[in-house]
């Protein structure tokens, strides 16, 4: 289906209620939007805002930051996200997911990021970097040998030693305390859309017959133990995130919603980022009974923890529907490609939506896209309107 008609039958579902905002609560939930976000550690939120993490291939090969990365991203603290995440950034060169990637895995990429944490910060954004490593969904055209929990035949990946897991943790950590460094309020681990951490987490791919392998609690270890060297290394006040997806690439839901369910409770984390695909989707799972995908977390006790979700936000009728059901947060990712002022388009419009699809390419160059991320962003089908 066409993005665009995705976009149309969502406002078809809930015009309802945005066009008069009738019900209290969701009156409440859009207001809250507004407000700032106090975490455990580093400083508030202004708004319930989060800028995703977007792949956008344009930086450089060597993964140092270029112009239009910087732009794109300062583009997004000018247009009011309250915290604004770079895209995945790779703490090992064999982690590499595609080509443009930014880099967090050397003293090399010191500079720019500290160019970047300058300028989001003085755009009046909280700013984090998302570590990542890509594991067997490496590009090969920039990783011939990918690497994974185990042997992954059709990707030509092979498992790692015990030895190289306990490198690939330490270099989750060496590539923190790296933003620290640079000046980032904090970092975010990405465990989720089957890149090396999930692949741990699965049960399908990961084989294991050491301590990262096996039990639930053994194919968790690495991420918890990624948590416990990051707080351990960077500062007291240095933010924390995990984003996790409870569906596809072999996760089971009931073993994600019980690992969010331990992290929240254990107190290291600031938030956690749950990539759902779509908020308002029903579980694929047979475990999931039919059930909403986002009910199975938020009933959750949180502690000091905040919860936000991702997936299909396009305008905000979507924001407060996900803080009605019970979301701290909302990490918006295609809507804010579409429009770098997002947060306050949603906060002055109660029936503000994102515009219909497929866009033209000079509507996204005029929301600071450089022509890479617009060849990028052509990937999606029915994103990007061929030229007449």
């Amino acid at each position: 289906m066409r993005r665009s008609s995705c976009i149309a039958r969502r406002r078809s579902k809930t015009a309802g209620w945005s066009a008069s905002l009738r019900s209290k609560d969701k009156q409440v939930a859009y207001e809250k939007l507004a407000q700032p976000l106090t975490l455990t550690r580093g400083p508030s939120w202004k708004n319930r805002f989060m800028l995703a993490p977007l792949t956008n291939q344009q930086s450089h090969d060597d993964g140092t930051l270029s112009d239009d990365e910087y732009n794109w991203l300062v583009a997004r603290a000018k247009g009011g996200f309250g915290m604004v995440m770079t895209a995945a950034a790779h703490v090992q060169r064999v982690g590499q997911g595609f080509v443009g990637q930014i880099g967090a895995f050397a003293d090399e990429h010191l500079d720019g990021l500290s160019r970047l944490a300058d300028g989001i910060r003085e755009n009046g954004a909280v700013s984090s970097v998302q570590l990542h490593h890509a594991g067997s969904r490496s590009d090969k055209a920039v990783v011939a040998h990918p690497v994974s929990a185990s042997d992954v035949e059709a990707a030509g990946a092979r498992g790692l030693s015990t030895d190289e897991v306990q490198r690939l943790r330490d270099d989750f950590v060496a590539a923190a305390v790296r933003a620290e460094k640079a000046g980032f309020d904090g970092v975010e681990v990405h465990g989720a859309h089957g890149y090396i951490l999930a692949e741990f987490l699965s049960p399908e791919i990961n084989r294991r017959e050491d301590r990262y392998g096996g039990s639930p609690e053994n194919r968790a270890r690495l991420v918890l133990e990624i948590i416990d060297g990051i707080r351990a290394s960077c500062g007291a006040q240095f933010q924390l995130g995990l984003r996790v997806s409870p569906e596809r690439f072999g996760q089971k839901l009931l073993e994600i919603r019980s690992l969010i369910a331990d992290v929240m409770a254990g107190g290291k984390l600031d938030y956690v980022d749950l990539s759902l695909w779509d908020v308002r989707k029903v579980a694929n799972d047979p475990e999931g009974e039919g059930r909403p995908l986002i009910d199975w977390f938020m009933d959750l006790p949180r502690g000091g923890t905040q919860l936000g979700v991702a997936g299909k936000i396009f305008g905000a009728d979507d924001c407060a529907w996900a803080l009605e059901k019970g979301c701290n947060f909302v990490a918006i990712g295609r809507g804010a490609i579409l429009r770098h002022d997002f947060p306050k388009r949603v906060l002055a419009d109660a029936e503000y939506t994102s515009p219909p699809l497929p866009v033209t390419e000079q509507h996204l160059i005029d929301e600071a896209l450089s022509p890479t991320f617009v060849h990028y962003m052509k990937n999606w089908k029915g994103f990007v309107a061929e030229p007449a």
